[in-house]
Formats: structure tokens, C-alpha cells, sequence
């Protein structure tokens, strides 16, 4: 008999940690690397946030909360999306987690049967698929590729669903390629989701605020009312506020499927730390002047990252809306030979001799269920960026 259980034999660890964890070894042993990897802003915690959270610990609120979040802080999430997205809940209807991943994986074992499919449009993020497989259930990948500026077409979309499929799960902007869909676009995919009414939407809105130019958020049950009675609209603060390591997430949906998710966090975790409760209350309530000068800084950042990478020799890399991700194509190097004699073969041939060669740490396009592409996230600074994106250009160069 078998230690380890079947399931586990059917996901993988996740590939961005995998990217980090190397780059961090290669570091410690005295390399030259840069690490593109990490899906984590670089600026820290603004300062109200830290002090909302010290003030709770000397005020002894480091007991036990609900089991799926504080009422206070419910409250304030109900307000958020009512100020925001014009939505309107109770706070029986909002769960917190510890952290976005949490909550989209307990929603995801409390509704998923063997058979179950879920709808993932790729490139997805690389947990996605993973945690419908650990879970139970079946993930169906549905291509965007960059003709379509890695967004979803409602023909792709209509084309997938079955009498099995049981999600969809909706990003936007998106990791790994910051594609934003704009109003329009999502009423044309809402409009298909609006025919298929055992289809359930899970939108994942975590980079909400992470927008550029003039783009403008909009969330699925906010562009087609009809589709809030199955939908769970899931947020967090980790990116906007660069709160990553505080670990809250939540979302919004149903009484019932609120209730099974809360069942599923109740034999698993319990409740999300305390202090990081109340950092998360306060991000949410408190100042919000602080977004406009990250949103700026990743705008810059974008702007850099996109003319640098365009710059190389068989590398084209599309504009995204938002996020802190690029998601370049790589076609034109598929089949060449690196200065260090590696045959790029694939994308994950091509970041692996990026890293050997150049000490530049991105993650390779397969992990994300596109290829041949990398991603690269922008979320460090202007000066290392320029340094990392030279050493691409000079990586691509000499490619022959």
C-alpha cells in the first residue's frame, strides 16, 4: 500500500516558488542573480496598515476570531464592494481566508465532485489547475493566446462548457500576462455564461487596483447582474496594499456556498491570524492615497519592461492593462543555440539558460499552460529591471 496519497501524484509544487527558491540559493552562494519570479510588490506595508496591526496586539486581540473572519471586518469587505463595484452584500455572505489562495481552494473542495470540470483560460496562474486536481476535480484549460491579447473569446468560451463543467474561473487583470478585460469584452463573456446557467463564476480580482492608463475594473456579477447568484467574487490585500506576507483573502457570494466554505476552513486552518484581521481592516477603511503613486511606479516599471523586451532579437511583448506582469512570446528563438551551447528547444529551455548564463530568474510560459513565453514580474526596481531586461537583450543576441 501506498504512503502517499494518489491525489497528490496528480499536481506539482508550484513553478514561481520553484523560480524564487532557486534564485534565492543562487544568490546565497555568492551568484550575480536577479529574480524575476516572485509575484510580490516590492514596496512595504504602509505605515497606518503596520500600526493598525501593533495597536491590536497591545490591545490583546490576539485570541481566536470567527471561524471565516471578524464580524468588523466582514463589515468593512460589504462596504468595499458596495464603494467599489456596486455590489451589494450581507456579512453572511463574505468569508476571509488565509490568504487568496485559501479562499479559492476552499471553494473549490466544497463544491467539486469527481467529473466536475472547471473552466481555466490559459495562460492561467499556475495554482489554478492544480488545486481543481487536489480538489477533485477536472481542469479544462481554454487557449487565449496573443492574437487575442491573451484574452478569452466568448466562441472559445461557449465551445468549452459541457453539461459537466461547473466553474469558471475568471482573472483579471491576469497573471500571468496583466491582459485586463475592458467592460465590453466581459459582457460578451458574461453574455455566454448568462446561456449555461449550471455554470458557476469564480472571478479573481487581485489585482484590482493594479491598473494603467485609462483602463477601467469591472468584476463579472458587476457587468451582468443576472450571474451574482453564482458567482464568487474573490479579492484580497495582498498586491494592491503590499500586504503578501499578512496573508488575508476574501470573497463574496451565495449564503450556502459562504456557509460549505466556512465548514471547509473550519477542520482545515480556523480563523485567519487575528493581527492580520485587523491590518486588513484597516487597509480597507483606512487611507487609500497610497494606490496612486504604486499604481504609477508599476506603470513606469511596465512601460520599461515592455520597450526593453520588445527591443529583443525574436521576442515580442504585448502592452497589458495591469498587474506587474509581462508576458513575452518567444517564437523567434525557439530552435536556436544559446552563447553556452544549450539547444532552446522550449521555453523552459530558454529560462533555464537564462538563468545559467545571464543569472536573470523568470519563469518559464509551460508552467502557465502557453507557450512558447516567460513571465516576467516587474515588482522591483527601475534600476535592477534595466539591468535584468540588458542582460535578456544580450541573452537574445547571442542566441544562434
Amino acid at each position: 500500500m501506498a504512503f502517499l496519497s494518489d491525489t497528490l501524484a496528480r499536481v506539482k509544487p508550484s513553478p514561481t516558488i520553484a523560480v524564487t527558491t532557486k534564485a534565492n540559493e543562487l544568490k546565497a552562494a555568492g551568484k550575480d542573480v536577479i529574480g524575476l519570479g516572485a509575484g510580490e510588490p516590492d514596496f512595504d506595508t504602509p505605515d497606518h496598515i503596520k500600526e493598525a496591526a501593533k495597536r491590536a496586539i497591545d490591545a490583546g486581540k490576539t485570541k481566536y476570531t470567527a471561524v471565516d473572519g471578524m464580524p468588523e471586518l466582514k463589515k468593512a469587505i460589504c462596504a468595499k464592494f458596495e464603494r467599489e463595484n456596486g455590489l451589494t452584500y450581507t456579512p453572511a455572505q463574505v468569508t476571509v481566508g488565509t490568504g487568496g489562495k485559501q479562499i479559492l481552494y476552499n471553494a473549490l473542495v466544497a463544491t467539486l465532485n469527481p467529473g466536475d470540470e472547471v473552466l481555466i483560460p490559459a495562460p492561467y496562474w499556475v495554482s489554478y489547475p492544480d488545486m481543481v486536481l487536489l480538489a477533485g476535480g477536472t481542469p479544462v484549460a481554454v487557449a487565449a493566446g496573443i492574437e487575442t491579447n491573451f484574452k478569452l473569446s466568448p466562441a472559445a468560451l461557449e465551445a468549452a462548457i459541457t453539461p459537466k463543467t461547473k466553474w469558471f474561473i475568471f482573472n483579471s487583470p491576469s497573471n500571468p500576462t496583466g491582459a485586463g478585460y475592458t467592460k465590453a469584452e466581459l459582457k460578451a463573456l458574461t453574455d455566454v455564461l448568462m446561456r449555461h446557467p449550471h455554470v458557476w463564476v469564480m472571478s479573481d480580482d487581485m489585482y484590482e487596483h493594479l491598473v494603467f492608463d485609462d483602463f477601467e475594473f469591472c468584476t463579472p456579477a458587476q457587468v451582468e447582474p443576472g450571474l451574482y447568484d453564482r458567482t464568487l467574487t474573490c479579492n484580497g490585500v495582498s498586491k494592491a496594499y503590499a500586504m503578501t506576507g499578512w496573508r488575508i483573502g476574501y470573497a463574496a457570494g451565495p449564503v450556502e456556498l459562504i456557509k460549505a466554505m466556512a465548514k471547509v476552513q473550519s477542520q482545515s486552518t480556523s480563523n485567519p491570524s487575528s493581527i492580520s484581521q485587523h491590518a486588513a481592516l484597516e487597509a480597507l477603511n483606512g487611507p487609500q492615497d497610497f494606490l496612486g503613486p504604486f499604481r504609477e511606479a508599476f506603470q513606469r516599471r511596465r512601460n520599461l519592461v515592455v520597450d526593453m523586451l520588445n527591443a529583443c532579437e525574436g521576442v515580442t511583448c504585448p502592452k497589458p492593462e495591469g498587474a506587474f506582469y509581462v508576458y513575452p512570446d518567444i517564437s523567434g528563438c525557439i530552435g536556436k543555440t544559446s552563447a553556452g551551447g544549450t539547444k532552446i528547444t522550449d521555453d523552459e529551455a530558454f529560462a533555464t539558460a537564462l538563468l545559467e548564463e545571464t543569472g536573470v530568474a523568470v519563469v518559464f510560459g509551460a508552467a502557465f499552460g502557453l507557450s512558447p513565453n516567460f513571465r516576467v514580474s516587474y515588482a522591483t526596481s527601475d534600476a535592477v529591471l534595466k539591468d535584468a531586461c540588458t542582460r535578456i537583450q544580450q541573452f537574445c543576441a547571442s542566441l544562434t
